[in-house]
């Protein structure tokens, strides 16, 4: 069977961004959920931890990050996951107990990646 998830063609920008405590392939005017951001709808995020970045010229590897790469998010909302049913249970001690758990997310777009001050995307 092939991989479900495919590398975007050669002349598409994109970068790998750490947000949230997770890293992220984030490519330009697309949205991602990330976990919940302290930030309020439609305000603009710069995240600066950028990893890697791939535009028409080649790969920048950061190590860690990339100088001067920045990636510009627009909050769009903020929204719940969905439902996870946690059920635990010890056999033959009468013992259970069933949680439910939705994470808390904030939908951004990608509005911008740039790098030394120059949108590559």
């Amino acid at each position: 069977m092939a991989d479900t998830k495919t590398a975007p063609e050669s002349n598409e920008a994109y970068a790998i961004v750490e947000a949230s405590g997770t890293q992220v392939w984030v490519q330009p005017n697309r949205y991602y959920d990330l976990d919940r951001l302290q930030a309020d709808v439609d305000d603009t995020i710069k995240l600066e931890n950028v990893l890697l970045v791939k535009d028409a010229k080649g790969t920048t590897l950061g190590q860690p990050y990339v100088k001067d790469a920045t990636v510009e998010l627009k909050v769009m909302s903020h929204r719940r996951g969905p439902k996870v049913i946690v059920y635990k249970m010890r056999p033959k001690k009468k013992t259970r107990s069933k949680n439910g758990h939705r994470q808390e997310l904030t939908r951004v777009m990608v509005q911008s990646i740039s790098v030394g001050g120059k949108a590559i995307g």
